[in-house]
This record gives structure tokens, sequence and C-alpha cells, in this order.
């Protein structure tokens, strides 16, 4: 090592030893000072071992032992200059001193090692949250419900089917009717007899448990091995609400119309739930819907006649005999000069004939040109409420002449036109469509006035309406001739959907049809003349 160079680190100031503060500046009179100083810190006993150390745990594979090694050496190695974190070594001339240092560094760890030792990060274990199964069952909850097993299952062998109901609705907390399909479900050999241990195996084993009452209802109801739920999975709890609710006592003695009012609900059902219109009903359906607060209403009512949504006998009553009605040769099909009549004539032909090519809805008819008793139903809820979206939709599609998507004015007119003509035959004041067109703008205020979307109706309180001025002169005159008394009733009662209201008017109107009919036949025996009324 050269002398001047020596002299030179000499009369450095001892804080520029600290490379990493140095500045550029400084070095401009030096322009080799940094290689020298360098070399200087490698010529160092001490350095030379620390190097040989690191590559021989390199050769080794193993870093992380490498950087402890290092530090380890360094603190042992190096002198105590090193080691003091409060000032810097006084000068390099010294054999054990080293211009490397930086003021901040402390740890031996990082004074024995020119890489940076990078900490490994903390490993934080996540809590499981997806059981395929189910989730498992708390200790204490399972523990609970074991105990009130217990207290049902003890002196038995086991429950019969018709001992089995208290344990669906106290156990399970499942409505009543469930009882049938639950004990079938559990006994798959047809043995006749659920044990204990079944029973456990089943509810907590399978972790059903702990699931929320629509995916434990979901369960019970679907076959194994299948991902929704079809119409005749339904049908093992509408049967036993048949046979088991008092409210439906009356209908023990008609097996047949005990038959439609199951197929009824069922129709119903699938007619609001099932959005997606293919049949199967998927879990997450049937929680977005309002199906099991139902079957929980059902359970606990004793009448059935009035709003119990799906299983209103009173619902079931008007749709079962407006079909009756207009099936006159009772085939229980439905063809075009059928469905013209519904309503005292109040819709068009043209929107007649849309409805049986089919557009809206696939008849489930085999029979060709011939509506089924459930193409019926899904006809009828949603002539009768076109405010909810089921029929917002079927309508849509029928005015949808093109199936963009959109209504265009000359679609409105095409069937606006057969409106105009019965009111020019019928006497009324007509209106013209151009001013008909600007009151549906009005009332729909689409985005765009070229065109009307779905998005649009739906968003619109009066979409309904749209669709009677364009097809049911009826519903149109009697909206425009609105009765002040009926509003004050319809704000009396703000829950009550379009359908439920007609539904309640119809069932008095028919009511007071058979009584009238019962009273000149001079019985009050309605069943034996099947084939003039269906009740």
């Amino acid at each position: 090592m050269k002398m001047q160079v020596v002299g030179d680190v000499a009369s450095l100031d001892p804080d520029l030893l600290q490379l990493s503060e140095l500045s550029p500046i400084a070095l401009n009179p030096n322009p080799f000072l940094a290689e020298e100083l360098f070399s200087l810190w490698l010529s160092l006993p001490e350095t030379s071992r620390l190097v040989k150390n690191l590559l021989n745990d390199v050769k080794t594979a193993s870093f992380s032992n490498a950087t402890a090694n290092s530090a380890v050496s360094t603190a042992t190695s190096l002198p105590s200059t090193f080691l003091s974190s409060s000032t810097p070594p006084l000068s390099p001339r010294s054999t054990s001193g080293s211009p490397r240092i930086v003021k901040q560094r402390s740890s031996p760890s990082s004074l024995g090692s020119p890489l940076k030792l990078v900490s490994e990060p903390v490993r934080e274990v996540i809590p499981r949250f997806y059981f395929k199964n189910g989730c498992l069952p708390p200790n204490e909850l399972k523990e609970r419900c074991l105990f009130a097993i217990d207290q049902y299952f003890y002196g038995h062998l086991g429950l019969q089917i018709h001992e089995f109901k208290v344990v669906t609705k106290d156990i399970c907390k499942l409505p009543s009717f469930f009882s049938t399909a639950l004990f079938r479900k559990i006994d798959v050999n047809d043995s006749g007899i659920v044990t204990r241990d079944q029973f456990v195996n089943y509810w907590i084993g399978g972790n059903i448990l702990t699931m929320d009452l629509a995916t434990q209802v979901y369960t019970v109801l679907k076959q194994p091995h299948c991902r929704y739920l079809t119409q005749g999975d339904f049908e093992p709890i509408l049967h036993e609400l048949l046979a088991s609710h008092p409210g439906l006592e009356f209908l023990r003695s008609t097996p047949e119309f005990q038959e439609r009012y199951a197929e009824t609900v069922v129709y119903r059902i699938f007619y609001y739930i099932n959005r997606s219109g293919t049949g199967h009903l998927t879990l997450r359906e049937l929680k977005r819907g309002n199906l099991i607060s139902a079957m929980q209403h059902v359970d606990e009512e004793e009448s059935l006649i009035l709003y119990c949504r799906y299983f209103s006998y009173e619902h079931f009553y008007v749709i079962y005999c407006k079909f009756w009605e207009l099936d006159t040769d009772h085939d229980f099909f439905i063809d075009k000069e059928n469905l013209i009549r519904y309503g005292n004539h109040a819709l068009t032909y043209r929107i007649v004939d849309r409805i049986f090519s089919q557009v809206p809805r696939k008849f489930s008819s085999k029979v060709k040109g011939k509506m089924g008793y459930e193409d019926f139903v899904y006809f009828i809820l949603s002539e009768e409420d076109k405010s909810l979206e089921p029929g917002l939709e079927y309508w849509f599609k029928c005015i949808d002449l093109d199936g963009n998507g959109v209504l265009t004015p000359n679609e409105l007119q095409f069937f606006y036109e057969e409106q105009l003509h019965r009111m020019e035959c019928m006497a009324q004041e007509t209106v013209l469509f151009e001013d008909i067109l600007c009151q549906i703008v009005d009332m729909i205020r689409p985005e765009k006035e070229d065109y009307i979307s779905l998005r649009d109706m739906k968003s619109c309180k009066l979409s309904g309406h749209v669709f009677n001025i364009l097809f049911n002169l009826n519903k149109f005159i009697a909206f425009e001739t609105r009765d002040p008394f009926l509003i004050r009733q319809e704000r009396e009662n703000p829950t009550l959907t379009e359908w439920d209201r007609f539904a309640h008017r119809e069932y008095i109107r028919l009511s007071m049809e058979e009584d009238i009919e019962d009273a000149s036949n001079g019985s009050g025996d309605i069943w034996d003349e099947s084939f003039e009324a269906p009740f």
C-alpha cells in the first residue's frame, strides 16, 4: 500500500469515512479514494476470514444459517471498535478500522454481512371460512341439541313416522309438514323407524344443525347429488299439509281438488321464485324469495282462506274457477277462442296470438295450440298483477315483436291499433296514438326517448297501466275513470298487491254466484254437480 494514500486518509475528516454519507464533491480531488479505502478494508485478515465463511455458507445452500453465522462471526472476530454504536472509528490507520460501517447500524447481524438481513414475515393463520358440508357445530350448541334429542328418544328404540312431527318442529325448527320428508330422508332403508343414532348422524353429523333455515329446507327437499329443486320435490310436504292442516280439512273428501290445490301452490312458487324460468329452483333463488317465511306462517295459521301467499285457498279457488269457466269442454286445455273470453273479452286478438306463439313462456302443454293449467296459472298471475317483475317480463316479451330487448314506437302502435278500433266500435271516446305515446313516455320517463327498455319499465310504478293501454280495454277504461273509494281502499292497505285485491274481489263474487246457484237447485251440496262447477 502506498504511503501517499495513507497520508491522504489520515488527513480526512473521520465523518468522511462513512461512505454512505460521503458527498460526491469531496471525492472530486481524489477520484480513487473510495477504491483505495475499499482495498484497504479487504486487506484486513478479519475481512478475509469473513469472506471465506460467507462463501462456505453459500456453497452449503443454507442462506438463513449463513446470515446468522456471519453475524456471530463478525461479532467475535472484529475488534471492539466495530461493536461501538455510539461513535464511528477514529482513524483508518488502525488495523481494526473499516470505512464501511454506517453509524445507524447497531446490531451485530447488520455489521457482519454486506447483505441486508431481511426478517422472515410472521405467518398468520387464517381461520377456515368455507365448509363444503356445512360448518361444524360449537360444542355448547351440540350438547344442547343432544340433550333435547335424548328427551324425545328416551325409552324408545326409535320413532315412527307419526311420532316424528314433534321432533321436526321442536328440535329441527322446521314447519311441521316437513316431518314426512325429513323422516324418509333419514330412513333410507324404509324400515319405518328412525333411531336416535340415525337422527344424530344425519342432523348433527351431517352439519345440518348449523345451516340457516333456507339451506336446511333446501337440503331436506332436494334429491341426493342434485343442485336444485324441481316441482316434484315439493309434493311430500304439500301432501302432508293437505292431510294435517285444519284449514284444508274440508278438501279431504275430494282428492281431485287436493291434487289441484297442490299443483297450484307449486306453480305459484316457481312463478315468483324461479326467476330464471328453468324449472330448476336453486338455493340462491330460495334464499332471495319469501317462501320460507310463508311456510312458517302457514304452519301457525289455522285458516288458509286469507292472504297466505302461495298457500292461500282463496287464491287457488279463484285461479281454478277462472280456468274452469274458460275450459268449456272440460278437457283441461284452453285454446285461443277460450282465452279471448277472459275478463269479459278484455284482451285483444293480437296479444292472445302472442301468448299462444309461446314467446313470453313455453307451454308445458304437449297439445299443439292448447294451453294447459300450469300455463294458465302463469298467464292469470301476470295479467292480474303487471306491477311485479314476473308480470312485467311476461308482457314485455309479448310486446317486443323483434325480440331485441326494447320497445319501439312502432311496436307500441301495432298493439294499440286494435285497441283504437275496439274503442270506435264501442262508441268510446278515442285517443290518437300520438297522444298515447306522449302519455306513455311521461309515465315511464325512459333513459332514451327513442325506445323503452325493460329496466325503464321496472323503475316505474305505472308500467302495468302501459300494458293495459295497449291490449286490455276494460282495465284501460277503468283506470281512466277510477273510483275514489277504491283508491282510498288501496291506500289503506298498501301491503296488498294487485293480485291480492283481485283474488279477494273474485272470491266474493264467485261465492255469491255459487250460493245463488245452490239456492236455485234447492241443495247445498255442490259436489254432486262436478260438471257444472269446479266445487
